[in-house]
């Protein structure tokens, strides 16, 4: 039974989602413009952060490496 009904819940929010669109297209256009420099700039600060943790990660391993090498 509760297969039934989160299929009838998913078409009914189709059908609310697809009309709420239509109706609304240049307000959604206008948050969809302004969410993508948003969206870039928290990509771009994620990818920078985890580029600068593999690095400092790679850091470590070199210098376990060396002072394994050294006997220190």
């Amino acid at each position: 039974m509760g297969n039934i009904a989160s299929i009838i819940g998913g078409g009914i929010a189709m059908v609310l989602g697809i009309l709420g669109l239509t109706l609304w297209w240049d307000p959604f256009l206008a948050i969809l413009k302004g969410s993508v420099p948003v969206l870039l700039l928290l990509g771009g600060l994620i990818s920078l952060i985890a580029g600068m943790s593999e690095i400092k990660e790679a850091s470590k391993k070199i210098k376990k490496k060396k002072s394994k090498v050294l006997g220190r």
